[in-house]
């Protein structure tokens, strides 16, 4: 309930901004562009090894990416290129993120680690492949979203690691930003396993159903044959 009712607060800031920006006749664009400028400081600020404040401005940065989507809709300013500067950006602010923590552990610092530096790049690069893999799917056919792992759960998964981040704590829930590059790591791939598997699944029943409809006349017209053949018998008999 407690839970439920800040959930709610929340919704009802959120909308209130949304409705402000739109009267205000803010251009949804801007305020893309403002969110993505806002993820690159975030992603310097990992490289810098500032992990707390780097989870603060990665929250704002993303407030941003909520508040442009509907503020479109509400204003109607929704056009193709604003979701294309939207999907194009998105993508921009994941790797500044994945980089300031490949630059991180690859300083010669006491938290240099090169299975980190790994771990960070393979995930960079999964992200890019999930996105790609939907992109290009949706070309063929209708949606393709599937997978667990998709960019909110990213930026989730991404916060989490820099809020817990306390150098020098023995908390057990502290300092989880190595383990959550292994589920980002493994989790990107597996999504886009997933992704080209659904998008090979549907082009197939896609062909299937095309060869069915394909077959009905064919059979429908085999089926009419014999009865029309079978008008002049009825005339010669009668």
């Amino acid at each position: 309930m407690f839970v439920g009712a800040i959930g709610r607060g929340a919704q009802r800031i959120i909308d209130a901004m949304v409705r402000w920006l739109a009267h205000g006749h803010i251009n949804p664009n801007f305020l893309t562009v403002i969110g993505v400028a806002i993820n690159v400081g975030s992603g310097l600020l990992f490289g810098y090894g500032q992990f707390f404040w780097a989870g603060i401005v990665l929250i704002v940065a993303n407030l941003f990416d909520m508040l442009d989507g509907q503020v479109a809709r509400l204003s109607g300013r929704v056009t193709r290129f604003g979701g294309f500067l939207d999907s194009s950006l998105d993508r921009l602010s994941d790797m500044v993120v994945f980089v300031g923590l490949m630059i991180f552990y690859a300083r010669l610092t006491e938290f240099h680690s090169t299975l980190n530096v790994f771990l960070a790049g393979a995930g960079l690069m999964g992200s890019v492949m999930v996105s790609y893999a939907s992109a290009r799917a949706e070309s063929l056919i209708p949606k393709c979203d599937v997978g667990f792992l998709r960019r909110p759960e990213r930026v989730v998964l991404f916060i989490i690691g820099a809020l817990s981040t306390h150098p020098g704590s023995t908390n057990f829930f502290a300092n989880r930003m190595p383990a959550v590059l292994w589920v980002l790591a493994v989790g990107s791939y597996w999504t886009f396993a997933h992704r080209m598997y659904h998008t090979w699944y549907e082009l197939t029943k896609l062909k299937t159903e095309s060869g069915e409809e394909q077959a009905q006349p064919v059979l429908s017209a085999s089926n009419s044959g014999p009865e029309r053949r079978a008008e002049p018998l009825v005339h010669k008999a009668s």
